[in-house]
């Protein structure tokens, strides 16, 4: 088992920084954006649209796609379209690094690195950027266990690198209504084991824009340290994950509704 990532290590809860914003703490922490930089209108409009209900702002300029033939993102172009974005707005950011020898590039525009569930045993890249030092999301594989996923974080940590933050995006199963199957059970079990702060994104396990509320809602219920959402202003028209994606005034709606939620949470616990 981990050992860096554990409790036995480490008893009190992890907070991370990212830019000016702090994940782990007593209020929850909302990501938000598209899944794809698209184009320097797009992505300023969004930012623009969810900064009163986002804390940082995210979207992916290097898009690992299960077909070679989709949208593969803008690259460097579209960092520096991120970048540009979260300045005007006032928010920090976060992007998806999908190999090693992305992580000097891509850690020069944002202000958190994303690793995807498709990398999160690429032992290579999870080691080049615990050693990067910027603050990392670490998804949770498609088909991996907890303690896999804790290993992985582990990885990160034993290269000098404490500021790890999970999310948790739903694992393949035999249901075929869903995108994935998110496992609300990983947030308790993970608050239980790791001092790590624990996020959820429920677009990736949905793959519906309908579903997305219930089971963010559902994650605050839970415990989860915030959410990471995908967001677009014309889904119809996205590149990448327009079916999943909330248009900016249902996403803040949704906000609000996560903030009732964790501080009913929040209560319960401290009357127990």
């Amino acid at each position: 088992m981990c050992k860096l990532a554990s409790r036995a290590y480490k008893e009190e809860d992890t907070i991370v920084q990212v830019g000016n914003v702090l994940i782990g703490g007593d209020e929850p922490v909302f990501i938000a954006g598209p899944c794809s930089i698209e184009s320097a209108e797009q992505v300023g409009q969004i930012a623009q649209a969810v900064k009163g209900h986002a804390h940082i702002l995210r979207g992916g300029a290097f898009k690992p796609r299960s077909s070679p033939y989709s949208f593969q993102g803008l690259a460097e172009e579209g960092l520096i379209l991120l970048q540009r974005a979260g300045q005007e707005a006032g928010l920090p950011t976060v992007s998806e690094v999908v190999s090693p020898e992305d992580v000097e590039l891509v850690a020069q525009y944002v202000d958190m690195l994303q690793i995807g569930a498709r990398n999160m045993q690429n032992y290579a890249l999870l080691k080049k950027v615990g050693r990067c030092g910027k603050p990392v999301l670490l998804k949770r594989g498609i088909a991996a266990t907890i303690e896999e996923w804790l290993m992985s974080a582990e990885y990160i940590m034993s290269e000098g690198n404490p500021n790890v933050v999970l999310c948790e995006r739903g694992i393949r199963t035999f249901e075929p209504l869903t995108r994935n199957t998110l496992d609300i059970s990983a947030v308790p079990v993970v608050h239980h084991l790791s001092h790590l702060p624990v996020l959820v994104d429920p677009s990736h396990a949905a793959g519906k824009w309908d579903l997305v509320e219930p089971l963010a809602l559902a994650a605050m219920a839970a415990g989860a340290d915030g959410l990471m959402v995908e967001v677009h202003n014309h889904p119809d028209e996205a590149l990448s994950d327009g079916p999943q994606s909330l248009l900016p005034k249902r996403y803040c709606q949704l906000v609000e509704k996560a903030r009732e939620i964790r501080a009913l949470a929040k209560r319960r616990k401290t009357n127990v």
